[in-house]
């Protein structure tokens, strides 16, 4: 059984990284809308969601920092991953880009509603971030359905496949 303090730097560790990753794929869609795609309400829309991301990875580094934990080691190339991601599925159109964003939010969804009902009240600062965090994925995740997302088709795959790369990602950034 883990301690709950080991628990809690695996959070830690892995939210860091996927918040941080959540900005290299809007860095990589943005990178798509400023060369090759030319949509001015897409390019809106993900600078705005993009804000909430570095707020939210700006906390995690700071609470790496401050809790002297190791980043995973994959973070270079998570960060590869996240602007190919990014950049591919906007190269594929709106509702692949907007795709890309609902089938990660719905992945994060389960993984922070999973920590927050583990964290104890000795981490009740951390857990208040977390379901703010969580809060403004759920949003990401709506506007996503609102501007185009879909599961139906081609996107199924679409879908599964970055869900299925979002949760290996969650498991490997946990414990290295």
């Amino acid at each position: 059984m883990k301690s709950s303090k080991t628990r809690v730097e695996e959070f830690i560790r892995v939210d860091h990284a996927g918040e941080r990753g959540a900005v290299k794929i809007y860095e990589g869609q943005l990178l798509a809308l400023n060369t090759f795609v030319k949509d001015d309400d897409l390019k809106k829309t993900i600078e705005e969601m993009k804000i909430h991301e570095k707020e939210h990875c700006e906390f995690f580094e700071n609470e790496i920092k401050k809790r002297n934990i190791k980043p995973t080691k994959f973070l270079p190339i998570w960060d590869l991953l996240g602007v190919g991601l990014g950049f591919g599925s906007t190269i594929l159109g709106k509702k692949a880009a907007m795709l890309c964003t609902a089938s990660v939010e719905e992945v994060i969804d389960k993984h922070y509603q999973s920590q927050i009902n583990q964290l104890g009240p000795e981490e009740k600062d951390l857990k208040k971030k977390i379901i703010k965090f969580r809060e403004d994925e759920l949003h990401h995740k709506d506007i996503a359905y609102e501007k185009g997302a879909t599961k139906s088709g081609f996107y199924s795959i679409m879908d599964k496949i970055i869900k299925t790369g979002s949760k290996i990602a969650i498991n490997i950034s946990e414990k290295i």
